[in-house]
């Protein structure tokens, strides 16, 4: 499994679990990707604890929720609250710190390292691959002292948060924009754009303490971000003035720390929950734990106004992806250092000079995650490619998302696409609850690849709601089953992909271990 994700961390463990040796490789000291070294928070959908997601990753929540009931001072109300919110956010029913995911994460993987079945890579990255016709053979590895390592594996698996396998073992693949011509999609533009996609971000988490100072010097670029403003936004980007998504009409969001706004409500088919900011992608509350545990909230700052517009991650120099990297990292820190000198307050000061970055929350020295938050990879030609007209509520209506007969697994999400590289705004749309179909998890031709994440066959727009936090989870997990399931059978994934009698048996499999294939009757949002 190449990258420790959340796709590459469900891949190993669905392997181990069937008796498989794995190596997984991470490219930091963190597994868990988004929900971890990238600084976010699950994003899921409303149902997510009663039903539409794997056993697996259910069991990730609640090990999540039981280190805070074990190890935290909660009060005796939050300690009992079976469906426990450590930071009270609206974005999720779960808003955590990302710490603590990733020692839950190395926790479930730790019976296996004791047993010998896993080995874990950590600071490894992939830069070359051997491939003997259509079949992979091995992958080089570069650690971080610059020594190189080879390692070979019948089945391989991509979980890369930006499909860096792909071009180099000649994966057939698609960036960006597809055409309306190529896909019959509603929203796609009539020519492809394949240098067009959604912006990163780089994410960091804040407190803030009552009289005290804590501001840093002024950035490098901040005069440049200080003054941007993309031609399609409605106000310089280091504001609290951004569209609503759905309508793109101007919104003036809040930002007042330890400020009260109503009661969280953390269900997004009722309300998105980003209008206040401070609670919006909250992970710590107060008011969650013993008087005087904690000083302050702490919340994470991932909001539009610091996505990264000026470039893309894929298809550039080594150069120019250093250069967006390092502008992503100074726009974070100005939109931070914004925060503390120039936001406006209630009382018609400006600046929250209380405002701390907190480095011990994201593991990191500076404050900001560990690396950047990625919405958009790579994705593979596959077998079967999820299109917009599949799952859009707009187009599916009552009758729902098509249903797959080669299912194994399903998610819903909004088809949520931030504004990209390109110049286009939010391409925000109504989804029905869709599954996801194996044939996306394959490639057209190569043979023992396999794509664990949002390198899957979906196009730009419906990755916009295939990318969350559940979804990645499943994908990796089907993948990592379906190798082991090939290896255990002397199958081939075509094989198992082509032969309803074969589907039907590794799709019994998969229930058997706790997935579901369909939703029940609900509509989407």
């Amino acid at each position: 499994m190449v990258g420790g994700g959340l796709g590459g961390v469900a891949a190993a463990l669905a392997a181990l679990r069937r008796g498989r040796t794995v190596l997984l490789t991470e490219p930091t000291d963190w597994l868990g990707g988004q929900l971890t070294s990238q600084g976010v928070p699950p994003d899921e959908h409303p149902w997510i604890e009663q039903f539409g997601a794997t056993r697996s990753y259910r069991a990730l929540r609640e090990a999540i929720r039981d280190h805070y009931r074990r190890w935290y001072p909660l009060t005796s109300v939050a300690h009992a609250t079976t469906d426990l919110n450590p930071g009270l956010g609206r974005v999720s029913r779960l808003c955590h710190e990302p710490r603590v995911a990733a020692t839950v994460l190395a926790a479930m993987v730790g019976p296996h390292l004791a047993a010998g079945r896993l080995t874990i890579w950590y600071a490894h990255r992939p830069i070359a691959v051997e491939s003997d016709g259509d079949r992979v053979t091995s992958v080089l590895f570069e650690g971080p002292d610059g020594t190189r390592v080879e390692a070979s594996a019948p089945f391989v698996l991509d979980a890369t948060e930006l499909g860096d396998l792909l071009p180099m073992a000649g994966v057939e693949h698609v960036t960006g924009f597809e055409s309306r011509d190529e896909t019959g999609e509603p929203s796609a533009p009539a020519v492809a754009q394949p240098d067009n996609m959604q912006a990163f971000s780089w994410v960091f988490a804040v407190e803030h303490r009552d009289g005290e100072d804590h501001t840093i010097d002024r950035p490098d670029q901040y005069g440049f971000w200080r003054e941007y403003q993309p031609p399609f936004w409605p106000d310089r980007l280091l504001s609290l003035v951004a569209p609503d998504p759905r309508t793109l009409e101007p919104v003036a969001r809040t930002f007042v720390p330890h400020g009260s706004s109503g009661p969280v409500v953390a269900d997004q088919s009722r309300d998105p929950g980003d209008k206040d900011l401070w609670i919006f992608r909250r992970i710590l509350a107060r008011e969650q734990f013993q008087p005087g545990f904690l000083a302050s909230d702490v919340t994470i700052v991932n909001w539009p106004m610091i996505d990264y517009l000026p470039g893309p991650l894929i298809g550039v120099s080594d150069e120019e992806r250093d250069k967006h990297l390092d502008g992503s990292r100074q726009l974070a820190l100005s939109m931070f250092y914004w925060l503390q000198t120039e936001a406006p307050r209630p009382d018609g000061g400006t600046g929250w000079h209380g405002l701390r970055l907190r480095p011990d929350v994201m593991g990191t020295a500076d404050g900001l995650a560990k690396t950047p938050y990625i919405r958009e990879s790579r994705r593979i030609r596959a077998r079967r490619t999820v299109v917009e007209q599949d799952l859009s509520l707009a187009v599916r209506g009552e009758h729902g998302a098509v249903s797959y007969p080669d299912s194994v697994g399903v998610g819903m999400y909004r088809i949520d696409l931030h504004p990209s590289t390109g110049g286009d705004n939010y391409i925000d749309v109504g989804s029905s609850p869709f599954q996801i179909p194996l044939g996306a998890l394959l490639p057209v031709r190569i043979r023992n690849l396999l794509a664990a994440g949002k390198n899957m066959g979906t196009t730009h727009i419906t990755n916009g709601c295939y990318r969350l936090h559940p979804v990645e989870w499943n994908a990796g997990e089907a993948a990592g089953a379906l190798a082991a399931h090939c290896l255990a059978n002397g199958l081939e994934p075509a094989q198992v992909h082509e032969t309803p009698a074969l589907l039907e048996r590794f799709q019994n499999e998969l229930v058997a271990d706790g997935f579901e294939l369909a939703w029940p009757a609900i509509r989407g949002y």
